[in-house]
């Protein structure tokens, strides 16, 4: 039953966490359509702009995830400490937990820098 209620909570933390990622890349690419329209107008490519976008935010996310580390040790392990049968943390874990918030954070992200790479930069730049 407690397994099953941190799974829940869990998951609702990831859904709740890229709720607010994805609001704040709307936000961003709200703000950034005309360097998005002129960086099109002169040859951007898809991925181009979708890099330009994404970059920032998975950067902020590896820089969590790397404060967040030691300190996940540390309470892993005075956790785990208080068993009789004491496994040991290896770092495969935590590498996988670090590229599996990657992965989540570029999804999230990708989607609106995406949507934003395909919009036409007439309708961005109109109004200049």
């Amino acid at each position: 039953m407690t397994g099953r209620c941190i799974l829940i909570f869990g998951i609702v933390a990831i859904f709740i966490s890229c709720l607010g990622l994805l609001g704040m890349t709307a936000f961003t690419v709200s703000r950034k359509v005309k360097e998005i329209g002129i960086r099109k107008v002169l040859g951007a490519s898809i991925i181009d702009v979708s890099a330009l976008i994404s970059k920032s935010f998975l950067g902020l996310t590896l820089i969590g995830w790397i404060i967040a580390l030691p300190v996940a040790w540390l309470l892993m392990n005075s956790w785990l400490d208080n068993f009789a049968y004491k496994i040991d943390l290896e770092w495969w874990y935590f590498a996988g937990a670090g590229i599996l918030t990657m992965v989540i954070a570029l999804m999230t992200v990708s989607f609106q820098s995406i949507k934003a790479a395909l919009a036409n930069p007439v309708d961005s730049l109109r109004s200049e």
